[in-house]
């Protein structure tokens, strides 16, 4: 016989979930000071975080 999942697995799967739709991959361009070439600069931020990583804060 099957072993059935626990709602608490499932509960806490769902609170994950909606907790990770908060966050966004950003990528940013960065030219070099030196060569005059871009870089890209990435990071995962929340997303009100996003325009001050824009920003270069």
């Amino acid at each position: 016989m099957a072993k059935a999942a626990s709602k608490n697995a499932k509960t806490k799967d769902a609170k994950a979930a909606a907790e990770a739709k908060n966050w966004t991959k950003v990528i940013r361009a960065v030219r070099s000071e030196k060569t005059g070439a871009y870089t890209f600069k990435e990071n995962i931020v929340h997303k009100d975080k996003v325009k001050d990583f824009m920003a270069g804060k």
